[in-house]
């Protein structure tokens, strides 16, 4: 892996680190990661998810995501309903309080974000300077 992969990944690996601390840090919901893996999914991808899909995306067991959907259920995240068109299925879908949850998360991002790309702004320009110099 090459100088600028390991920064860029040493930069992503810290506002992940950021966002949870901040996640746990806050008054509410606190999700293990399996359970915020779940939210992410049903929120983020466009198409209704299912227990039986949720399990084949994330490659555990239907009943691991049934405790997960669960948890999230507790706090309103997601709501599980039947689908008409298979009775034998569970729909997933979002709720008021998910949405909120969804857009504190990406605020939270944000501000972790900031200062890597800071962070990220000075290398650029200490590696221009470097290069003016040096020619």
């Amino acid at each position: 892996m090459s100088t600028s992969a390991n920064e860029t990944a040493d930069g992503l690996a810290g506002v992940l680190r950021n966002t949870i601390v901040e996640l746990v840090r806050r008054d509410g919901t606190d999700l293990s990661s399996r359970q915020l893996g779940v939210f992410l999914i049903c929120y983020l991808e466009p198409e209704a998810q299912t227990v039986r899909g949720l399990a084949a995306r994330l490659n555990v067991s239907k009943p691991a995501i049934t405790r997960a959907l669960d948890r999230l259920t507790e706090f309103d995240l997601v709501k599980r309903k039947d689908d008409p068109a298979d009775r034998r299925s569970v729909l997933v879908q979002r709720t008021p309080g998910g949405t909120a949850f969804l857009r504190e998360i990406r605020s939270i991002l944000r501000v972790a974000a900031a200062p890597a790309k800071a962070s990220d702004a000075g290398r650029t320009s200490t590696r221009a300077h470097e290069a003016r110099v040096t020619h």
